[in-house]
């Protein structure tokens, strides 16, 4: 019961909550403008961070009646409730001013350091080869905050056609909800359940034609939750490397594509892989379907290949033709 209860409140708040949230949005100036490397081409509000950040925390309150799975949990969770205020914080103040990068990154360094105050860290993953590779303290608190940081961006980053994000983000939290559940996590299944609803709430009025764009908030909210649930209970980065495997790579194509023109990474451009896919010729529907069907096809593969060195071969095939793509593209 609890489980279906979780989805449906997150689901119905981001779908009560998010035509208020594009009225506000109309009335504060937190609209986004048509340019030259938008597609959109009327003025849309782009407040999609206050639905998301209150139907998926209200969905996780609710699931705290459940018996947790960890007795650190709870703790965790504060960090991750922390850091989701920061993010939403510091998004809603992009979507009304237009930030510059260095304020934004240094709020996602903040809101990932609160989760690991919390005791959100990769200690640990598996080894392909067999057994557990673990880390040094040192090294574990920068690879989660390389980790959250990353996720944050990449997210944030994948925003770029309607319904891109909030898409992938569900079908990444439906595969982490197969996942924790398969290993016994019912609570930290239960957050994923949180996070799926209130991104598919949000998606219905965010599909193409968008009547509200999620926004930086959203984006950051939506990017720290996902990074931390992959985390929360045991490192789950197999998994959340072979769902996302095509925006993290685009995110580091970009940055040493930018770097290497002599432009900082964080300088917005239409150089992403969706962005690519617009200008040779595809809709904004087809590349965010595209984009499901391969999302959910990898999903499928970490959740039924049997060990971690069947994981890494499907990553390598992964990266290895996303790269190709990007390079014909580029081309």
């Amino acid at each position: 019961m609890i489980f279906p209860l979780v989805f449906t409140i997150a689901f119905l708040i981001a779908l009560a909550v998010t035509p208020i949230a594009a009225r506000l949005a109309a009335r504060t100036g937190a609209v986004d403008q048509p340019a030259a490397r938008r597609i959109h081409t009327q003025p849309t509000p782009r407040w999609g961070g206050l639905p998301l950040f209150i139907a998926f925390f209200a969905a996780v309150g609710v699931s705290l009646v459940y018996p947790r799975s960890d007795p650190n949990e709870a703790v965790r969770l504060l960090g991750l409730f922390l850091g989701g205020v920061v993010m939403f914080a510091i998004g809603t103040a992009d979507d009304h001013h237009e930030l510059k990068p260095l304020p934004q990154l240094c709020a996602q360094f903040l809101a990932a350091s609160l989760a690991i105050g919390s005791g959100v860290l990769i200690r640990e993953i598996p080894n392909p080869l067999g057994g557990l590779l673990t880390f040094e303290m040192w090294f574990a608190i920068l690879f989660t905050l390389f980790w959250l940081v990353g996720m944050m961006n990449t997210i944030n980053w994948l925003d770029g056609v309607d319904g891109l994000a909030a898409g992938i983000v569900a079908i990444a939290g439906l595969v982490l909800f197969a996942h924790t559940f398969r290993l016994g996590q019912d609570s930290i299944a239960l957050l994923a359940l949180a996070l799926v609803g209130s991104a598919l709430g949000f998606l219905i009025f965010n599909f193409h034609p968008a009547k509200i764009f999620m926004g930086s908030a959203g984006a950051g909210v939506l990017g720290f939750a996902l990074g931390v649930l992959s985390i929360i209970g045991g490192a789950k980065v197999a998994t959340a490397l072979l769902v996302l495997g095509i925006p993290i790579l685009d995110v580091a194509w970009q940055i040493v594509s930018r770097v290497r023109a002599g432009r900082s990474p964080f300088v917005a451009d239409r150089g992403h892989l969706h962005h690519r896919l617009l200008d040779a010729g595809l809709s904004a529907r087809t590349i965010v379907v595209l984009y499901y069907a391969f999302t959910a096809f990898f999903g499928a593969l970490a959740l039924l290949l049997p060990s971690g060195l069947y994981k890494l071969i499907a990553l390598v095939i992964l990266g290895t033709g996303a790269l190709l793509l990007l390079v014909r593209l580029r081309r």
